[in-house]
């Protein structure tokens, strides 16, 4: 590169370490394996290193020769790649075995600052791509299970694409709440329910449906579970219609559920206005299994709860004719979400058919 090249090229290459946040070093030491390896292509010499200045952008080649020391068993060596010890101290003193003699390359063809260009050129962008992907990686890296906040960029028949900032994720209209109608370019919520980040870059699955989404969004509104003073136990979830959320707490003083709905429904509302139509049901969680099916079975009352098969996790609950739809829901939703929720298989038996068995 002549010097109005060179000038040029310095500036820019400034320009991009501070844009992108790449090591400059990187770059200069990318540069100087590739301006060596284009002299050795075109010259046909194998022992070349280059040199970069980092401020003028200067570049120096250079041949070099390993020192070695002849003896009896190795009296031989390769003149255009090796020199021994006793002629290498003639030019250097104090040179050990294993370092190196270099000599400046003086007369580089023409021909050889247009290869440097290219090459310097190609540097820059492979090496701004692959900033840009670890940033990208670095950012991201840690947001599996957690909840990002988008603006929808663009969507084909099977998925939305989200603009996550740095990089965008994948929506499928299958993980959206039902129901749902959503706007390009506006802002949305979701949950990260995949992150792979592999050779292809970084894959980002996003989910409105998956229960983790509840869970999040319960997080970011109400205080005393993000401090701990309340803990969320489960989450049961059927998008679009209902949810049920298990928590307690270890303070006698603390009422977890009223936490959670606060005064006159105002914590648990502003979690619902973000769910299209979907209810939650707060449930106390209790380590008796049998207390914590009662109260998963919620809104129905007077529920008898017998643990059939402890190993197995298998319930029987014992309802009244008056609470037996209740404890069921509609097309079995309630009990479906209860046995979620306790992780217990519950078989519903009405207190007639108990006595016929």
């Amino acid at each position: 590169m002549n010097s109005k090249q060179t000038k040029e090229f310095m500036k820019a290459l400034d320009a991009l370490v501070a844009e992108k946040g790449i090591d400059k070093e990187i770059v200069i030491e990318a540069m100087e394996a590739a301006m060596a390896n284009a002299y050795k292509k075109n010259e046909g010499i194998s022992n070349v290193k280059a040199k970069v200045n980092g401020e003028t952008g200067d570049i120096r080649l250079y041949t070099f020769k390993t020192v070695v020391e002849l003896d009896e068993e190795n009296d031989t060596f390769d003149d255009e790649t090796q020199i021994s010890l006793e002629d290498a101290r003639k030019i250097v003193d104090d040179i050990e075995v294993g370092e190196t003699i270099d000599t400046e390359v003086k007369i580089i063809p023409e021909s050889f600052g247009r290869v440097a260009a290219l090459s310097a050129k190609q540097i820059i962008v492979q090496k701004v791509k692959e900033a840009e992907k670890n940033l990208v990686n670095e950012e991201f890296q840690d947001k599996q299970d957690e909840l990002l906040i988008g603006v929808l960029s663009r969507e084909d028949s099977k998925n939305y694409y989200v603009d996550l900032g740095r990089a965008h994720g994948v929506l499928p209209k299958d993980e959206i709440i039902p129901g749902e109608k959503l706007v390009m370019g506006s802002s949305i919520k979701v949950y990260v329910s995949k992150l792979e980040i592999g050779p292809k870059g970084l894959f980002i699955l996003l989910s409105r449906s998956h229960y983790g989404f509840v869970k999040r969004l319960l997080e970011n509104e109400i205080p005393e579970l993000s401090d701990g003073t309340v803990v969320l136990y489960s989450v049961a979830r059927d998008a679009g219609n209902r949810s049920k959320i298990a928590v307690y707490s270890e303070y006698d003083k603390v009422d977890p559920v009223g936490a959670i709905i606060g005064e006159r429904g105002s914590r648990i509302n502003r979690v619902l206005e973000q769910l299209n139509g979907e209810k939650i049901d707060v449930i106390l969680y209790d380590k008796d299994p049998v207390k914590f099916i009662q109260n998963a079975l919620s809104p129905a009352k007077d529920v008898i709860v017998t643990i059939k098969d402890e190993k197995e996790r298998e319930a029987v609950a014992i309802v009244n004719d008056e609470n037996s739809s209740l404890a069921i829901g509609k097309k079995g939703q309630n009990v479906k979400l209860a046995s979620r929720l306790t992780k217990y298989k519950i078989a519903i038996k009405k207190a007639g058919e108990l006595d016929e068995e």
